[in-house]
Formats: C-alpha cells, sequence, structure tokens
C-alpha cells in the first residue's frame, strides 16, 4: 500500500432536463483528456513481454472476477473490467503472442493525460529491507506503532483498515471532544508511548521514515526471522517530502535528488535531520501482515505486487486492475542513463501522493537494488489505458441521439415576423422600445444557429425583422360586489 507517494469533464444534466433520455458516460475521468489510438502506434508495443503483463493482469481478475454483482464503484469502467477478468481467469496462457493477443481482442487502447498536456509522471517506490527487533534495546529503540484505537477518521469506520484514510483525522478525549491527532513531533516525543502499540523497534528515525515513505517493510529481526509490514492509517496531516525542502534549502541540487542523497545527508547530519523529518508532519501506522520472504508486498487491491509490472494510480479517478502501457526514458540503469521503458502495467495499489489521470508510481520490489532504481525517478512518460471494448467511446458516440432538425421553410412560415415600424399598430412606438424589443433573438434564429447550416434567404429576412409588442390589456373599470360566503373565500385563498 503506497501512502506518500502521493479538472474538468462536464456531467450530463438531469434526466427532467434532457429532450432524450439520459445516457451513461462511458468514462469519467476528471481532468483527462484522451483519444483512441492504435496498436501500431504504440512505441514498443509489439516488442514488450505480454505474459508478465498477463500474468500481473490475472492476478487482479481474482476479485475482480468474483463479483457476483455490480460493484459500488459508479464508475464504469469498474464493471466491465468483469467479463475481460472472467475470460482471462479460464485461460491459463504460456505464450506471449497469445498473451499479447488477448490484450488486443479485449481491450481499446486510449491515449490519456491531464488536460492541455501531452505527457504525464512517473516515480518509484520499493520494499524497505532493515534491521529490527521485537524488544527494545540499546541498539534497536525506534518504535514502530500500529494503529491507535483513539485516531478516528471522519466518514468512515475501524473496519477499513489498510485503506488510505481520506477524510479528517481526530483523537477522542473523553466522550464527545474530538482534536486533530498528534503530529510526527509529537509521536516520536513519546505521545503514544507505552500503550502496547509497537510493533518492534528499528535502529534510527530514518529507516522508519522511509518505511513511511514506501508504505511497507521487511524487518529483518535479531533473532534470525523476517517480519512484514504494511501500511494501516495515517495521522491525518497532508505528506511533506523531504526532498523537495533540501531542494529550497540549496543543500542538495534539483538534478541529483534520489532517495540515496537524502539518507546520505540525514546519516552526515543528525541534528538537522530530526528537524528536516519533523517538518513533515504525516505519520504511518503499520499492521503485521503474513507473509514468507518469498511473497511480494501486498497492494491496496489486497493482490501480491509484481516487480516490473505493478503500478500504483489515483483511485478516485481509476479501478484496479486497469492495464496502462507506460512509454519514456527513464535513470533505470544509472542515474544519467535514458533507458527506454516501453512497457504494460497493471494499476494493483494507490497513494496519496499519485495524483492525476496520468501519474503512476512503479513498484520495483524488495531491496537496496531496487530503492536505488526507484529512488531516481521523477520523470515524464506518455500514457496508454487499456479499457474494454465495450467502454468505445467512438462507439457510444455514433449511439448518441442528434438534434432536432431546424424549422423548415413551410414550419416558418407559420410564424411571421412583423415589422414594427411599418406596422400601424405600432406607430407612434417610443424608438428606445423598438430597439429593445428587436434585440432579442427569434426562435428561429435561436434553432437555426445551434442546429444546422444558415437559413434561407426567405427566412433570414423574417429573423432580421424585430418582434412586435403585445397588444395593451384593457383596463378594468372596478366593480362592486357583495360579500361572499366564508367557505367561497376561503376556497379562492387556497387556490
Amino acid at each position: 500500500m503506497r501512502h506518500a507517494r502521493s479538472h474538468k469533464v462536464a456531467h450530463p444534466p438531469p434526466a427532467r432536463h434532457l429532450p432524450y433520455p439520459q445516457l451513461e458516460f462511458p468514462l469519467q475521468i476528471s481532468g483527462g483528456q484522451y483519444a483512441p489510438v492504435a496498436w501500431s502506434e504504440i512505441a514498443g508495443w509489439s516488442e514488450d513481454d505480454h505474459l508478465a503483463a498477463y500474468q500481473a493482469f490475472r492476478a487482479s481478475c481474482r476479485p475482480i472476477a468474483a463479483q457476483q454483482k455490480p460493484p459500488a464503484d459508479p464508475k464504469a469502467l469498474g464493471t466491465s473490467l468483469r467479463d475481460s477478468c472472467r475470460i482471462a481467469r479460464s485461460l491459463e496462457l504460456s505464450d506471449g503472442a497469445k498473451a499479447k493477443g488477448f490484450f488486443e481482442e479485449h481491450f481499446l487502447p486510449l491515449r490519456i493525460s491531464r488536460l492541455g498536456e501531452g505527457e504525464g509522471f512517473v516515480t518509484g517506490y520499493y520494499e524497505p529491507i532493515v534491521d529490527g527487533s521485537r524488544t527494545e534495546n540499546e541498539v534497536y529503540k525506534v518504535p514502530v506503532y500500529r494503529r491507535p484505537s483513539n485516531l478516528f477518521v471522519r466518514g468512515t469506520t475501524q473496519s477499513s483498515a489498510g485503506l488510505p484514510n481520506k477524510g479528517q483525522v481526530f483523537r477522542k478525549i473523553g466522550r464527545r471532544k474530538l482534536v486533530p491527532y498528534y503530529d510526527r513531533a509529537e509521536i516520536e516525543d513519546g505521545a503514544i508511548a507505552g500503550r502496547g502499540l509497537e510493533i518492534c523497534w528499528l535502529k534510527d528515525q530514518t529507516d522508519l521514515l522511509f518505511s513511511q515513505i514506501q508504505g511497507s517493510a521487511r524487518v529483518s529481526l535479531d533473532d534470525g526471522s523476517t517480519l512484514r509490514i504494511n501500511y494501516d492509517a495515517h495521522n491525518g496531516f497532508p505528506y511533506t517530502p523531504v526532498g523537495r525542502i533540501l531542494i529550497e534549502r540549496n543543500i542538495i541540487p534539483k538534478d541529483q535528488m534520489s532517495m540515496q542523497k537524502i539518507r546520505e545527508w540525514m546519516e552526515q547530519n543528525p541534528n538537522e535531520a530530526d528537524e528536516l523529518r519533523r517538518q513533515n508532519k504525516a505519520y504511518v501506522f503499520f499492521r503485521e501482515v503474513q507473509l514468507s520472504d518469498k511473497d511480494e508486498a501486498v497492494g491496496a487491491q489486497g493482490v501480491p505486487l509484481t516487480p516490473g509490472r505493478s503500478i500504483a494510480v489515483d483511485k478516485s479517478l481509476h479501478v484496479y486492475g486497469t492495464p496502462f502501457f507506460i512509454e519514456g526514458e527513464l535513470p533505470i540503469e544509472s542515474e544519467q542513463s535514458k533507458t527506454p521503458f516501453r512497457r504494460l502495467m497493471i494499476a494493483q495499489d494507490t497513494g496519496s501522493a499519485i495524483v492525476g489521470p496520468a501519474r503512476a508510481d512503479l513498484y520495483f520490489g524488495a531491496g537496496l537494488d531496487a530503492g536505488k532504481v526507484s529512488g531516481r525517478l521523477r520523470h515524464n512518460a506518455r500514457f496508454v489505458i487499456l479499457v474494454p471494448k465495450s467502454l468505445d467511446p467512438v462507439a457510444r458516440g455514433r449511439r448518441m441521439p442528434v438534434p432536432d432538425e431546424r424549422p423548415s421553410e413551410t414550419i416558418a412560415k407559420l410564424f411571421p415576423q412583423i415589422d414594427p415600424s411599418k406596422d400601424p399598430k405600432h406607430a407612434g412606438k417610443p424608438p428606445e422600445v423598438t430597439a429593445a424589443t428587436s434585440a432579442k433573438p427569434t426562435m428561429q434564429a435561436a434553432t437555426s444557429s445551434a442546429t444546422g447550416p444558415s437559413p434561407t434567404p426567405a427566412i433570414q429576412a423574417a429573423v432580421a425583422k424585430p418582434v412586435p409588442l403585445p397588444e395593451p390589456r384593457p383596463k378594468v373599470e372596478a366593480v362592486s360586489a357583495k360579500p361572499q360566503p366564508r367557505h367561497l373565500r376561503r376556497y379562492r385563498h387556497h387556490r
């Protein structure tokens, strides 16, 4: 689960305002723009290892295919993936060409980006391996806390463990009083110590910080065993990247920034590191998970991540299991290299810093080498989202009803326009009245401009003439009337 890696499509009006039945929009990606693209136009599509992507996709399909009814997710993509997932679960392919054919047969590629932009943005993440102990001692004295029982998230329940808490976070004082939860500095100073919340202890705060940023960790315990911890909740404060602060303070140049550079600086400047770390008030709580050393970390979807094939996306815009083809030149081999990256990835995770329709965090696995690669990724890339063919926006557009045709010349003649300046009934009217009246558009003018080509000369001539004023209402002399009975007066009142 990613924590710290952390618009405008118009929605149709209510059905009562539409002249035709309300249509379901096939894709609702706020702030995004997308357009169909041919498979042959996707750089690197034919050369990719489609079998590896297919296996990662089948892992995501396990919970999707098991759904008995449409999910509560309002996005159409969430329901449409069920059909392709059920087909994938029934096909145990072992050939890359067949896997490639599966995606081309069941999906439609759409180039996607943020409105007004041509490219997206990618970063990397990994699972740290840190040393720790089940008991506190002189070497291991930094606690790893589980989710406190007095942490309340507005709008959610305690059963939402493991998911990024999006609402406001509070701690309860007494029976009713709620106040903001403790920030990083308060927790590091012992605000929740001694409550039995400690899962284990690490060597230093830097190990804990990087585990919190990545959202999971493998803790190599001093007794020779391994403990696996995953994100469970956070304290509600926004994540502040410490790397950005180092850049703003001119300590590390932007083009040299990486997680390895941050760690080196913190080790060399322990006192300044404490102050820097506390600038990030966000704090992550973990839960222990039962995974072996051979198992990969589990993402927010609840399935094991696949190094080099899993990505974290913006869950408010996308759904888990969606395939994305990502193209870019990334520093995979070294800090200065531009390694061609052309790979089909599967959305299986999320993070509070992953925001936008073309924004992804690439998962590279566990350990130091994976950390070095992911730590230097902050690069632009091109995104292609694969959507089931049932959501083809072009085909949906062909089925949309067209507007009514503009009125014919015969119909227009039924509504003749009269020029008040030539009408004897309106002779002597003030000029300003005629001008104000003629400024109002007629029904034919509004209809013609909105629905089709230019009107005929006859209609143009009629439209150009101002609309006459209605006849003044005749004056009614006041008459006296006898008082009506009480029941009739009451009835008139209610009308």
